[in-house]
């Protein structure tokens, strides 16, 4: 169960893209404007929408939640012309197709199709998406605010709070879970802790800090060890970061890119955006490594 292919037409930023998708590690990169956003969104909102018989919240709603366009209008999302035109958005997997088409002028002759039966592959699909803004340090009542009208974020803020707050697992961490959070620890310092919704990173014997007390880069690589710890990225899951290498100090850029090699081989298929050419070419480097000792 993974997303092979993205077509879109008339759609935000593009004119017209096909793109077709690793299992593992897929790099978006580019100059900011170029649309590197909102390929990912589109295929969160794809996946969450497969769980839209729990949520009551389909392919189109999901868009809405997820790009927030004015006025809560869907066709607001057709790229800008001088003439109406009609986006097109196809979301494959290997077996089917979630497709979505809107006009830019009749808000509500907006067709969906494939539903049913993208639901039923991916019904059991975990997925996460990591803006590029840190937002656990004021996730306290965020979630609330957000659901009152209080606050205006898109869903992506309010599901990665979700998520993150999620503690399933009381017991002892499983070896392989052991080993990411080990290599974690050493970039944090410590563990994350969440108390009336939170959240604190513990150093060692020391008291809990607050979020946002500490450095932003840090509480990314924090965030990446809750959602670990939690069993949010396990095999079969989707994990979507918008600029992981923002405000991360350049030395624990190779650790980064092995925590995120790591999952890609334990079954998370993974899709970033970046502009960094630093980070795009370390994993190129670095899988490149892997993949000829491998054949070895």
């Amino acid at each position: 169960m993974a997303l092979t292919k993205l077509s879109l037409e008339k759609f935000t930023v593009f004119e017209k893209l096909d793109i077709e998708f690793s299992k593992g590690i897929n790099v978006l990169i580019g100059e900011n404007g170029t649309g590197k956003t909102h390929i990912m969104k589109v295929l969160y909102s794809a996946c969450q929408a497969a769980r839209a018989k729990g949520t009551d919240i389909d392919f189109s709603t999901k868009m809405i939640k997820v790009f927030k366009p004015d006025d809560s209008g869907l066709h607001r999302l057709v790229k800008r012309e001088n003439s109406a035109g009609t986006a097109k958005v196809k979301v494959c997997s290997d077996h089917h197709t979630l497709s979505l088409e809107f006009h830019s002028r009749r808000k509500e002759n907006i067709s969906v199709k494939g539903r049913d039966a993208w639901q039923e592959e991916f019904a059991d699909l975990t997925s996460t998406f990591i803006p590029a803004k840190e937002i656990l340090s004021n996730s306290h009542n965020l979630i609330q605010a957000i659901d009152k009208g209080n606050v205006d974020f898109d869903d992506t803020y309010k599901n990665i709070i979700s998520a993150a707050s999620v503690d399933i697992t009381k017991g002892p961490e499983g070896g392989l879970k052991k080993k990411y959070l080990k290599s974690l620890q050493k970039i944090t310092n410590g563990t994350v802790s969440i108390q009336n919704e939170e959240f604190y990173l513990k150093p060692g014997n020391q008291s809990m800090l607050e979020f946002q007390l500490i450095a932003e880069g840090i509480r990314k690589i924090a965030l990446l060890w809750q959602l670990i710890k939690n069993g949010t990225l396990e095999n079969g899951s989707v994990l979507f970061w918008d600029e992981p290498e923002a405000n991360i100090n350049p030395k624990h850029i190779p650790a980064l890119v092995d925590m995120l090699l790591n999952l890609q081989s334990d079954g998370v298929q993974i899709f970033i955006a970046t502009h960094d050419y630093i980070l795009a070419k370390y994993l190129e480097i670095k899988r490149t490594g892997e993949s000829s000792r491998a054949n070895a």
